[in-house]
């Protein structure tokens, strides 16, 4: 299978929001995970006086989850799918919470303002054709000092993690997909896992893409080895070019 991009995976994903916080609700520890990752960052004071770009926020897990971290904090969530925004902006939030429609290879076309002081990014690189700018961009709208946090799928690299995350999919999440007939976004998912970094090799990719201070950390629970927080800051003085 040929892994979905930009507008045609925006598209399945429109195509599955209805369902998808009933079936994220179904994954043992998701949001305390998502919750966790975000408690990661580090950012003392409850965020007070801190702007945190929300990447990917699809239906708000992660926007609720940065909330629950850092509840006095200005966050601005993007996503490329109107489906999943949809959903997002029916909940309630408070008022420093704003949505923007936009893929993440949009953020070089200015469609938000930084400096922010955080980035959190749950689920989404992998999804993108080409992480290494990606990150870039990203570096370039966080403050100096400023930190990301990316949550997602990265396997550890043993092959035990890989039979793990091999019998969850054919066990657990490709039923799903077809019980709620998103069988191609669930499929996605598989092959993205399949085909993107093991978890050093990210931490490897945020080095290269000129993050100090990085860190890979496994996440408890039957997801330890499948599922990390990736940890990094922008670097306080710097050159434009990371190399």
């Amino acid at each position: 299978m040929t892994l979905l991009r930009g507008p045609e995976l925006a598209a399945a994903f429109d195509r599955g929001a209805h369902a998808y916080d009933r079936l994220v609700a179904l994954n043992p520890g998701y949001h305390g995970q998502l919750r966790r990752s975000a408690r990661r960052l580090g950012l003392a004071g409850g965020g007070a006086g801190r702007r945190v770009l929300d990447l990917g926020c699809g239906t708000g897990a992660s926007t609720a989850a940065l909330l629950s971290v850092l509840p006095r904090a200005e966050v601005v969530g993007i996503d490329a799918s109107a489906g999943m925004l949809e959903r997002a902006r029916a909940k309630h939030w408070p008022p420093a919470v704003t949505f923007v429609r936009a893929a993440l290879e949009d953020l070089s076309a200015g469609v938000v303002k930084g400096p922010f002081d955080a980035v959190f990014a749950a689920y989404v690189f992998r999804n993108v054709a080409d992480p290494d700018a990606a990150l870039g961009m990203v570096r370039h709208l966080l403050a100096p000092g400023g930190r990301i946090a990316v949550h997602d799928y990265a396997l550890s690299g043993r092959r035990v993690d890989r039979m793990v995350w091999a019998a969850v999919y054919h066990s657990v999440v490709l039923p799903l997909g077809a019980l709620t007939g998103d069988r191609d976004l669930h499929r996605h998912l598989w092959h993205s896992v399949d085909a993107f970094d093991t978890a050093p090799a990210f931490g490897d990719r945020l080095r290269r893409a000129g993050f100090d201070q990085v860190r890979v950390v496994r996440l408890p629970g039957w997801q330890t080895g499948i599922t990390h927080t990736f940890l990094g800051r922008r670097p306080v003085r710097e050159t434009d070019d990371p190399s």
